[in-house]
């Protein structure tokens, strides 16, 4: 039997997607960015300085942090203070490499880019959302600075958005939320930029394997996704 997807969407269809922009008061940018009932604030802010490694380069760097909200999930969710859990390590790097890939470095000078990603509302697809609404917090704190003379010309070198899709009942579905995201046999995250190039693929046989067919197919399935979220982006920022 072929997987009724609970709230009716077709196999290849999105979540509902908003940005909500100025969404606090004291960070550089704040993005308030929901996917389906998966709400993520992204916040941006910039440092002067760089890591040690960078010093005397010229050359900027873009680093971020990922965590969950107690009150994100049905049971309250442990905080993670000291020792991160390897899954938030995981995502963070997921976000921080996601996002440098749209920067050109050197024309952001020695200064170190933070965004922080806050999942106050977990339904699956915290990663892809938080790099998805990233994007948009980054692209509005660069657009400041270069508006307030601290930039020369505007360091992004592409847009980039990201997407899960899944396999369940033997056929790839797009953008899972929770109850999807439990029962997929297998589970994707992909992030493309808006040359629809590859940034990131991360994929799990979780219970059964999978074809290169169905692979090509889940790709194929991302992009589509992808370029909507692209479109998307594109009109939150305007």
């Amino acid at each position: 039997m072929a997987w009724q997807r609970p709230d009716k969407r077709q196999p290849d269809q999105l979540r509902p997607i908003n940005f909500e922009r100025e969404f606090t008061r004291f960070a550089l940018s704040s993005v308030l960015t929901q996917c389906g009932d998966t709400k993520v604030l992204c916040t941006v802010s910039v440092e002067e300085g760089v890591p040690k490694f960078l010093k005397g380069t010229g050359s900027g760097w873009l680093t971020a942090e990922y965590r969950m909200l107690p009150g994100a999930t049905p049971q309250r969710h442990q905080r993670e203070f000291l020792k991160l859990s390897g899954r938030t390590q995981e995502i963070q790097r997921l976000i921080g490499r996601s996002l440098r890939s749209t920067l050109n470095l050197q024309g952001l000078g020695e200064r170190t880019v933070l965004v922080d990603a806050d999942v106050l509302q977990a339904d699956a697809g915290t990663r892809t959302t938080a790099i998805t609404g990233g994007y948009v917090a980054l692209a509005d704190a660069l657009n400041k600075l270069v508006q307030r003379g601290e930039l020369e010309e505007l360091p992004l070198q592409s847009a980039i958005a990201a997407v899960s899709v899944g396999i369940l009942e033997g056929e790839p579905f797009l953008d899972l939320n929770y109850v999807e995201d439990v029962k997929a046999d297998v589970d994707f995250n992909v992030v493309m930029d808006n040359q629809l190039d590859i940034i990131e693929v991360q994929g799990t046989a979780e219970s059964n394997s999978f074809s290169r067919a169905q692979l090509n197919k889940i790709l194929d399935l991302a992009e589509k996704g992808i370029k909507e979220l692209l479109v998307a982006q594109k009109a939150a920022l305007t």
